[in-house]
């Protein structure tokens, strides 16, 4: 028989393992909650502006730019994070604004950094919709999702633990209108391929301002693995056509359309240059070459790292389009 003490031991390590396990699934990410502001870009717009870089233990997944929309009584999410301790993070910044329910929740794009955080808002609203292109969502069941929760735990080696998946039921067509109160929020679903497939991009109408998700990036380089340089450049001159007041990129400072212009200008041109050197050198004796027509955005961040890349996917884009 064991000794009664050894009994009440076990039993306050069980209990605290139990509260140990409870508040790991409610974990909040409060390094975002304490060093960052949901900052007002519009008249029913704040977005949470996250730091440069990828994915690692120190941001602990946080690398995103997850935004809100106050409607008159409601609130919808764009973009949560990559995490449910993400979205509990937003969450608690939206609480900050208002106190009205969360009903909706928007995704740009299958890439886990930007939705993994929907749990939080699924946990805390669970009628809440979430919506996403069709191919998105069928990406997501088809594994993208259990990929992305496995990629974000090797990543920020297990700050992401705990996440579960909530995958979007809403599948959206092209200039759906939505509303969140008194706010229309209008889908623009990309036409072929920018920064992936299946990417949408969100009107908030009555700001004139847009949500463009990963198909736009501010001053920094961002992974083409699955991304069309032409593409992206197509998609830069729809944006700069709509005429829009504010453009919330998915990485990056939020700002006018001159983001959109630079951006779609370097994929332009690196890929043009690509196109033209490619029979005449290998991908890495072209670099210092496109680096000099690409000039005006050589302090972009990862620029160093990234830009060999862009030139090898570019090549390799360039011999598909031959055939």
């Amino acid at each position: 028989m064991k000794h009664p003490m050894l009994l009440w031991l076990a039993g306050i390590t069980l209990t605290a393992f139990s509260l140990s396990a409870a508040a790991a699934e409610k974990a909040i990410h409060q390094g975002i909650v304490d060093n960052y502001k949901a900052e007002k870009v519009s008249e029913h717009v704040y977005v949470i502006h996250g730091p440069a870089g990828q994915p690692d233990k120190e941001n602990q997944g946080f690398i995103n730019n997850p935004g809100f929309i106050v409607g008159d009584s409601e609130v919808a999410v764009v973009d949560p994070g990559s995490s449910a301790a993400i979205g509990r993070a937003v969450l608690a910044h939206i609480r900050k604004v208002t106190d009205k329910p969360v009903t909706k929740v928007f995704i740009t794009h299958i890439h886990g950094d930007h939705w993994l955080g929907n749990q939080a808002f699924k946990e805390d609203n669970a009628d809440a919709k979430f919506y996403a292109s069709a191919g998105m969502i069928e990406d997501a069941k088809q594994g993208a999702g259990d990929s992305w929760i496995e990629t974000m735990d090797t990543m920020t080696e297990k700050a992401t633990a705990g996440t579960e998946l909530v995958i979007p039921t809403e599948a959206l067509t092209q200039d759906q209108e939505i509303k969140v109160g008194n706010v229309t929020v209008k889908a623009h679903l990309v036409e072929g391929k920018a920064h992936t497939s299946n990417e949408v991009m969100f009107e908030v109408v009555e700001d004139k301002l847009l949500f463009t998700g990963d198909t736009i990036s501010n001053a920094r380089l961002i992974l083409m693995d699955e991304g069309s340089f032409p593409g992206s450049a197509k998609n830069a001159e729809r944006i700069v056509a709509m005429d829009l007041s504010t453009i919330v990129p998915g990485h990056g400072a939020s700002g006018d359309k001159a983001i959109v212009t630079a951006y779609g200008d370097y994929m332009n041109k690196l890929y043009t240059s690509v196109k033209e050197l490619r029979e005449e050198m290998e991908a890495h004796e072209m670099k210092p070459k496109i680096a000099e027509q690409i000039v005006a955005y050589k302090d972009w961040h990862s620029m160093e790292d990234t830009l060999g890349k862009h030139i090898s996917l570019a090549i390799l884009e360039a011999e598909q389009e031959d055939f």
